[in-house]
């Protein structure tokens, strides 16, 4: 199957790329991107494709079957929804769109065309994720009635100034950077309820001083002392849903020196605190006794599950759980909280 990376940066070449060439099924046909030296830098080191800069080639090409869109969040629902009236099946990287009436529109040509569209949700894909949503589908944890989601750093804005730091090009600071994977997870994991209120509150604060920010980390940077700044870099709120609370409290940057990325899901016979992006604990009583223990098991690295779920449902025509339609119910939670936040009021879904 020929496919196209567009967008060749941070998430095409750490992830997307690696993850093509290791499928035997596949054969990336293209390397796009708006920077000419880094289409061609991807052909030269990866040996294979063809390198442009306008991603119009690539939708021209009838042997092109697929796409990985991988681009700042502004172009992402207009790459995706061209894709899919070109007849291309397309896995476009979080967060689906900036704002959810573009998400929506993804979601209309998606039907409309009847072509895939797979968000890049990956965790939907990770073996920790999925041992405990079997967890709590299975009804070990009981009812599950309260989620505490922690995705807190202490000075790491990513590229303060650029893109990630301006809402025209991103639509948003943390929440729709980190905090979009940790609420996909909790819906994911709790068998996506529907969410029914939302209240929150957003703080553009530690940034706002580009030249002045002292900071531990910069992976995007470094930072564009001329350049914008004005997204969260923390947020917090509740929401409540058809199924448990979800409490969260999400800090690019915060005045407390600890990383603190983890997830709780508290449940009234046991609870998991999963680490994110490694394994979980389990906590219940038995015999009456306090009980902790971390499962063992092999973990297989979940963009390459992803990848290769996506190629092989462009064969089977299987709804993966990360198809637009399940995710929508994400892009609908952070628009709330937004939303509420820009308002300081409650906002019913």
């Amino acid at each position: 199957m020929k496919v196209a990376v567009i967008g060749c940066g941070n998430i095409a070449n750490n992830a997307h790329i690696p993850a093509y060439l290791k499928n035997g099924g596949v054969e990336i046909a293209y390397f796009c991107d708006i920077l000419p030296e880094r289409a061609a830098g991807a052909v030269e080191k990866y040996g294979v494709g063809k390198a442009c800069t306008d991603y119009h080639e690539v939708l021209n090409d009838p042997s092109v079957e697929a796409v990985s869109v991988c681009t700042p969040n502004d172009v992402h629902a207009k790459i995706a929804i061209d894709a899919m009236r070109a007849g291309k099946h397309v896995l476009c990287e979080k967060p689906a769109a900036r704002t959810l009436p573009e998400a929506l529109e993804m979601q209309r040509v998606q039907h409309e065309t009847g072509r895939i569209l797979n968000i890049g949700v990956v965790n939907r894909f990770n073996d920790s994720v999925n041992k405990i949503k079997q967890y709590i589908d299975s009804g070990y944890l009981g009812e599950v009635y309260h989620v505490y989601v922690s995705f807190r750093s202490h000075r790491a804005i990513p590229g303060l100034g650029g893109a990630f730091t301006t809402k025209a090009i991103s639509g948003g600071g943390v929440l729709i950077d980190w905090g979009v994977h940790f609420l996909d997870i909790v819906m994911y994991c709790c068998g996506d309820p529907a969410p029914k209120t939302v209240s929150a509150e957003a703080f553009c604060r530690l940034g706002k001083d580009i030249s002045g920010y002292t900071y531990r980390d910069m992976w995007a940077g470094p930072p564009v002392l001329d350049g914008t700044y004005d997204v969260e870099d923390s947020v917090a709120g509740l929401i409540r849903t058809a199924g448990p609370a979800i409490t969260f409290h999400g800090a690019w940057a915060q005045n407390i020196g600890e990383d603190e990325m983890f997830i709780d899901f508290m449940g009234d016979k046991a609870g998991i605190r999963l680490r994110y992006g490694a394994d979980f604990t389990v906590y219940t009583a038995e015999h009456g006794a306090l009980v902790s223990y971390v499962p063992e098991f092999q973990m297989r690295p979940h963009f390459e599950n992803e990848l290769n779920a996506f190629v092989d449902c462009v064969t089977s025509g299987e709804k993966l759980p990360s198809h637009i339609d399940t995710v929508i119910l994400t892009a609908r939670m952070m628009q709330a909280i937004y939303d509420s936040a820009a308002s300081h009021e409650e906002v019913a879904l």
